[in-house]
């Protein structure tokens, strides 16, 4: 599977789209017609690899917002920076 996947992530890559892949899943950040056009090209890539294609697909619409997909992490990473640890006494 990994090859099918590899050429559906390298398309993402090459779209220009913001994107981040871990060990589950690639994120995509754009508008809707661009991101969903990215999805279709990857889905058809991992189909050039046999008969079968299962996508997850979940979608966080907020017109107006760019630089989210960073934006939401360097704001979790401040939260987890200014609570305090459990059992520390101060």
């Amino acid at each position: 599977m990994h090859d099918a996947v590899a050429a559906a992530v390298r398309i993402v890559r090459d779209s220009g789209l913001p994107n981040h892949t871990d060990s589950m899943f690639t994120t995509i950040e754009g508008e809707w017609n661009e991101v969903f056009d990215v999805i279709r090209r990857a889905t058809d890539a991992v189909a050039a690899y046999g008969t079968r294609v299962s996508l997850v697909l979940k979608a966080d619409i907020r017109p107006g917002s760019t630089g989210e997909l960073e934006g939401k992490v360097e704001r979790l990473e401040r939260a987890i920076t200014a609570q305090p640890v459990p059992g520390d006494l101060e």
